[in-house]
């Protein structure tokens, strides 16, 4: 009996070094955040992968099927990036179609859609004046929007019908003048006096009603809105202003919108035109039969690089930006002037083939992840990561594009006083129960790691948050000596 006691004490000390061993290694650290800091009813999913030395590092239910949230953003942006005709800018186009002779156009004058999502002021005042310096002052015919390049569904499949009408859901459209949204700025004034509203663009487009009350705590929450129930664009602003607050609504009709504010500003410009402004596509015979004898009935054009595109949609988590891509991505693989979302999805869905994945394995149903049908899992994120990395064009422009840790974008208040700070280029993703996060960490022993955390069922944004952050803040101190 004492010779068994003797050999399992021994035996339990030769395993303390071992169990020490495991308890430090960093699979074990991350095992235990999983059991120690989330909550009971949630799930998580982890992938993590040594980009430098080509080789997994960790999963936890890394196949599972979640919803991604915004890291659904990575696949359309380095499905785009892929692409061989990825730097072609976006383009909005005015052209005519009649004859200009003594001070008139007897024609119409067409503006073409590109899908430019981040086509603003500057852009729309650049093809104004570019019109108003053509000589002609009057334009006999009408104004029309060629919205052609995309269907007409102006919202994504699975898109939630009451976040309308926040400015992070647009109704999309190939001609998008400040993202189909008007920006507000209430800045209070003396106790009881109505609020000062200012509104970016000014159009008449819209209407504004201010119900607000500077400093009247009495008059109740500060609150925004428009009748979007009845798809109006009345705008009502009401409540107490204390000091200056800011928002953003979207406006019903986003090609209205742009159509409008064009035809207004032309005219402000002295152009007689009808402020009747209609849809059609672009006669057939006005485009050019060559890149290198473009036809004079093109008169201006507005370009946006894609790489600012880009950038806005990783730093801001831009959807507009995202689904904006997801056509692109469609019109260019098929060469269809009419496409719709499934023409991009398609195109990741051959991406991830090429991955050597099932696609019926997972479900995509936008480009930006608003949906509620998306399912993708950590380990299908971790090979898009994985791909981009391997592919040095792609690797840069998805790099310089991702926000970083403590620094800017979606991540700029995370990690901000850990060794993660600047060290972590990821995705975020957030949605009601859901949370992500999933991109790039330099470890401190210099390798380059790709992972993906997707966290479901979690009431708490903030404990989601946390949990990622101790995860990277892990994996950025791997192999530290």
């Amino acid at each position: 009996m004492m010779k068994r006691l003797l050999f399992c004490c021994l035996l339990s000390v030769c395993l303390l070094p071992l169990r020490g061993q495991a308890d430090s290694s960093l699979s074990a650290r991350i095992d235990r955040l999983v059991r120690e800091t989330l909550p009971e009813g949630s799930e998580a999913g982890v992938c993590v992968y040594d980009l430098t030395a080509g080789k997994p590092l960790y999963a936890y239910r890394a196949e599972k099927l979640s919803r991604p949230a915004s890291t659904m953003k990575l696949l359309t942006a380095i499905t785009a990036l892929a692409r061989p005709d990825a730097d072609e800018p976006f383009r909005t186009e005015v052209w005519y179609d009649g004859a200009i002779a003594n001070d008139t156009l007897r024609g119409d004058l067409y503006v073409v859609g590109g899908f430019d999502p981040e086509f603003g002021e500057e852009a729309m005042d650049s093809l104004v004046a570019r019109t108003a310096s053509l000589p002609f002052t009057v334009v006999t015919g009408r104004v029309y929007g060629d919205v052609s390049m995309k269907d007409s569904l102006y919202w994504g499949n699975g898109w939630a019908w009451d976040d309308n009408p926040a400015a992070y859901q647009p109704y999309l459209s190939p001609l998008m003048f400040c993202k189909g949204a008007v920006e507000l700025r209430v800045s209070s004034g003396q106790t009881g006096d109505t609020a000062v509203v200012s509104c970016r663009p000014a159009s008449s487009y819209y209407t504004v009603v201010n119900l607000t009350r500077s400093r009247t705590p009495s008059a109740g929450e500060f609150a925004y809105s428009r009748d979007w129930l009845s798809n109006g664009n009345r705008v009502v602003v009401s409540g107490n202003v204390e000091g200056t607050r800011k928002g953003a609504v979207n406006l019903y009709g986003s090609s209205e919108f742009f159509m409008h504010a064009f035809v207004e500003r032309l005219r402000s410009r002295g152009i007689a035109v009808s402020p009747d402004y209609a849809f059609a596509e672009l006669p057939s015979d006005s485009l050019p039969s060559d890149s290198l004898s473009p036809s004079p009935r093109r008169i201006a054009c507005w370009e946006t690089p894609v790489r600012d595109v880009l950038k806005q949609l990783m730093k801001e988590s831009d959807n507009l930006n995202a689904e904006a891509m997801l056509c692109r991505i469609g019109a260019r693989a098929t060469g269809k002037k009419h496409i719709s979302a499934k023409e991009g999805i398609a195109e990741i869905e051959k991406l991830i083939r090429r991955l050597g994945r099932d696609p019926k394995g997972y479900k995509i149903a936008d480009g930006c992840g608003l949906s509620n049908y998306n399912y993708l899992s950590p380990a299908l994120l971790v090979e898009f990561l994985k791909f981009a990395y391997a592919k040095p064009d792609i690797y840069r422009g998805l790099r310089e594009a991702l926000p970083v840790a403590g620094v800017d974008g979606t991540l700029e208040h995370r990690m901000k006083d850990t060794p993660a700070r600047g060290n972590v280029r990821a995705k975020t993703g957030s949605f009601t129960a859901i949370n992500a996060l999933a991109g790039y960490v330099r470890a401190m022993n210099g390798h380059d790691l790709a992972f993906a955390i997707m966290n479901q069922n979690i009431l708490s944004a903030a404990r989601a948050r946390a949990f990622q952050d101790k995860v990277c803040v892990l994996l950025r101190t791997y192999g530290k000596k």
